[in-house]
């Protein structure tokens, strides 16, 4: 296994890691995500580690804690070999102080996770959401004080702006406060939105991206054909809806390319599209979900090789949109180019 530095930190993670959404999946979301005890998290944990996976990323909202909860009974007796990662600030409740970065909200939230988790410190904890209610100091300030307690090692955000993020970097500079050093993110060959302003972002500030939902939130696992209906197991009849969306005729030209290049290497449809994420700026991660020992060792494959520089070409040229505003000139114009090369 690859390890990587985490941004701009000392932190070493592995370029794949486990997302724990489907341990003790409950409800229309996680449910369709799977369903795993304790038990077969232990047996997929051990896959992992085996394999050098090292990494695992959960969060309080994950079926009500009961990820958080599975997960810290898989890992008992060999904390000491993971790095935990998990996420608080989405609501987890209808009261007040059920939602939100407050500094009340935090503090509770922190514990209740170190408890579900069965330990005394978390190696990564990522706000899950922007909270515009809460004052940027006083989430900042609350995250010093949980780093000087021992409770985190490390500190990082999941779905910001980029003026949210910078903003956040540039307080915590001021007052001398931990800064973000990851930034948990949609990223896949049919989603390249990371790349306008928070890869640009990430390069420039030391932030690393952990990538979630690599495969599109199901639709490149190669089960989805032009002129074939939904595969009658797909978990999009139930998701989609949850997920960032994808034109149908955009979706079929990625897999186009992924099938030829499919037809080059000998490796799966899954396996191309996580290998192009690890190869793009930025990343430290590509996190990878499963619901059984056979779909986690078929993504470990997408380890060990890469791609060549022709078929990444072609899955660029297949995946690419037009920028939003203003980022177009950028990509189109010779004098915004000059003056700004792209990140990738």
């Amino acid at each position: 296994m690859d390890y990587r530095r985490l941004g701009a930190s000392g932190l070493k993670v592995p370029a794949l890691s486990f997302g724990a959404g489907t341990f003790g999946g409950s409800g229309p979301l996680f449910g369709a995500w799977g369903n795993s005890d304790a038990g077969e998290a232990r047996r997929l944990i051990d896959i992992c580690l085996d394999a050098g996976v090292n990494l695992f990323d959960t969060a309080d909202v994950y079926s009500n804690g009961a990820s958080e909860q599975v997960l810290g009974e898989a890992i008992k007796g060999r904390r000491d070999a993971v790095l935990i990662s998990t996420k608080t600030s989405l609501p987890t409740g209808d009261g007040p102080a059920d939602y939100g970065s407050s500094r009340s909200r935090l503090i509770k939230s922190v514990d209740v996770a170190l408890r579900r988790l069965g330990t005394d410190y978390i190696d990564l904890l990522q706000l899950h959401a922007f909270d515009a209610g809460t004052p940027i100091e006083e989430v900042l300030s609350t995250l010093d004080e949980l780093v000087r307690a021992g409770k985190l090692r490390y500190v990082g955000v999941s779905n910001f702006s980029g003026w949210q993020v910078m903003k956040s970097l540039g307080l915590a500079d001021r007052h001398g406060y931990p800064r973000y050093v990851a930034h948990q993110v949609y990223y896949s060959l049919v989603g390249r939105d990371y790349e306008w302003e928070l890869m640009p972002l990430g390069l420039d500030q030391g932030v690393g991206a952990l990538v979630w939902s690599p495969l599109g939130w199901g639709r490149l696992t190669g089960k989805i054909r032009r002129g074939q209906p939904l595969p009658e197991k797909s978990r999009l009849h139930d998701t989609a809806s949850f997920g960032p969306p994808v034109e149908d005729e955009h979706l079929y030209r990625v897999m186009d390319a992924l099938d030829v290049v499919a037809g080059e290497t000998g490796k799966t449809v899954p396996q191309i599209a996580i290998n192009w994420l690890l190869q793009r700026p930025t990343v430290s991660s590509v996190i990878i979900g499963a619901r059984n020992e056979e779909q986690l060792r078929q993504n470990l494959g997408a380890v060990g090789w890469s791609l060549t520089p022709e078929q990444v070409k072609k899955l660029d040229a297949a995946s690419e949109v037009t920028a939003p505003y203003p980022y177009f000139p950028y990509r189109r114009q010779e004098a915004f180019a000059r003056l700004n090369p792209p990140a990738v």
